[in-house]
């Protein structure tokens, strides 16, 4: 089976950090970026199934040159090759335009298969598998938890609110969108790390990509971080009457209790 796996890089979690001068995005000078987390369990799925199946895992991102890193670690975990969309400013686009973008990349290929993480750990949209789908024309799931995979057709569990599951069955090739937890991703080994040196990865510059009739849905007018405004209200009374004032509280302030 022919898997694409989309891979996003995002900023490191223990990062500082800090807005640009203008206020447009991050200051990217002096921080760590790393594999947004849902792609990691949306690669470990490809990868299993290539094991069971035979087949190939093709990594894609889009994004600066330094996305390449990202693509580098898929590679030592087991892909096979990479595609990098070459894009500068990639954080600008919305999630229509960067599905547009792979569209074309993952059209040329004739996937089986492609798969990603359910949303990115940066802004967390969670819809550009679905729009890439839609472009392509394909049948795709949302919130994948588990995969049995056949030659020509998927059976899927997706999860659902409160603790319920679906059951769905999808014919290939097909779009899906993996839930975290659905498997324990590999850590890289050394062996891995020197093997992925020798794999490809070709480049495709995005303005070659980006369909001419997409244009921006929206765009960021202003990064910020919010302001703290902590406080603390002492409650009068003895145990009783305190039990009751946060009750109140609890109901109609926080609204967290019916």
């Amino acid at each position: 089976m022919k898997i694409g796996v989309l891979i996003k890089q995002v900023p490191a979690r223990d990062s500082e950090i800090a807005i640009n001068a203008d206020e447009s995005w991050i200051d990217e000078d002096g921080i760590e970026f790393e594999t947004s987390e849902p792609d990691d369990y949306a690669l470990e799925a490809a990868l299993q199934i290539k094991e069971a199946q035979g087949g190939e895992v093709v990594a894609i991102s889009l994004g600066p040159k330094r996305v390449q890193d990202a693509l580098r670690t898929a590679l030592a975990k087991g892909a096979d090759r990479a595609i990098h969309i070459a894009d500068e400013h990639g954080h600008g686009l919305d999630p229509l335009q960067v599905a547009g973008a792979l569209a074309g990349a993952v059209g040329a290929e004739s996937f089986d298969l492609v798969v990603s993480g359910l949303q990115s750990d940066d802004h967390g949209y969670g819809q550009t598998g679905v729009l890439l789908a839609e472009s392509l024309g394909l049948p795709h799931a949302t919130v994948v938890v588990d995969i049995d995979a056949g030659t020509d057709k998927l059976t899927i569990k997706r999860e659902l609110e409160e603790g319920w599951t679906q059951s769905v069955e999808l014919p290939l090739p097909a779009v899906l969108t993996i839930q975290s937890g659905i498997n324990k991703p590999r850590y890289t080994s050394f062996k891995g790390i020197m093997a992925a040196r020798k794999k490809e990865i070709r480049e495709i510059p995005g303005q070659d990509l980006m369909p001419a009739d997409i244009a921006a849905g929206m765009r960021i007018l202003r990064i910020y971080a919010p302001e703290g405004a902590a406080a603390a209200e002492m409650l009068e009374g003895g145990p009783a009457e305190q039990a009751a004032a946060l009750l109140e509280k609890l109901k109609y302030q926080a609204r967290v209790l019916q």
